[in-house]
């Protein structure tokens, strides 16, 4: 069976992407849960990626770290999961966007860092993210206007491209970020999802708090 390594449910916005898109499309697989700043992580992580650093999917002899390479590799095991569109531009669309999210974004993900348990306050951005902010509406938006006719994701049925922007549909959540009613309508879809549910249940329950990660440290606003 498939084996996940991820970091906290809280916290861990890169954990979140194969798991999410393994669950939505029924794939079988363990998981191992290690907290951040456990003494071992870069130990326990390195034996099995010489990046040192999660989600790791391990498949026999297969290690795949990094949560894009986690998605294609997911894609071609399981065709039948659709994890990228069969339309071949949109498929090309969605590789693209997905790139984008794994690249880029910096300032918003310095300034709004995943954080399920925080209850939903607003917090001032600066230009640099109120600029990323600004482009993943606009990205969503024309997925879903261009794409999205078969179902209420960005390429009508969940995917790999939800699967990765499923972290900023937290933040945009926790931080009370003004979207779009067509990007708000979208992040509802991904927070219906039972998935979307579970990973943040068991969040909520998680013990380990990491100050980097609470904006609003030494206060630890939990729900």
């Amino acid at each position: 069976m498939l084996h996940l390594i991820i970091a906290n449910k809280n916290y861990s916005s890169w954990s979140l992407r194969p798991w999410l898109a393994m669950k939505v499309a029924g794939i079988a697989f363990e998981e191992t849960l290690i907290s951040l700043d456990a003494s071992d992580f870069t130990a326990r992580v390195t034996a099995v990626s010489g990046a040192g650093k999660v989600p790791v999917l391990i498949d026999g002899d297969v290690r795949i770290w990094e949560s894009l390479a986690i998605l294609e590799y997911l894609a071609e095991k399981f065709p039948a999961a659709a994890l990228w569109p069969g339309d071949s531009a949109a498929r090309a669309h969605a590789r693209a966007i997905a790139a984008e999210m794994h690249a880029g974004f910096t300032p918003l993900r310095r300034q709004l860092p995943m954080n399920m348990w925080r209850p939903v306050l607003p917090r001032q951005l600066d230009a640099d993210a109120k600029a990323n902010v600004a482009r993943i509406d606009s990205i969503w938006t024309d997925c879903r206007a261009r794409f999205g006719a078969g179902g209420p994701f960005l390429y009508g049925a969940f995917g790999a491209a939800d699967a990765m922007y499923a972290p900023v549909v937290s933040r945009f959540h926790t931080y009370a970020v003004e979207v779009s009613v067509a990007a708000r309508d979208y992040m509802r879809a991904v927070m219906a999802l039972p998935a979307w549910n579970e990973w943040r249940h068991a969040a909520l329950r998680e013990p380990w708090v990491l100050p980097h990660d609470e904006v609003d440290w030494p206060a630890v606003k939990r729900e």
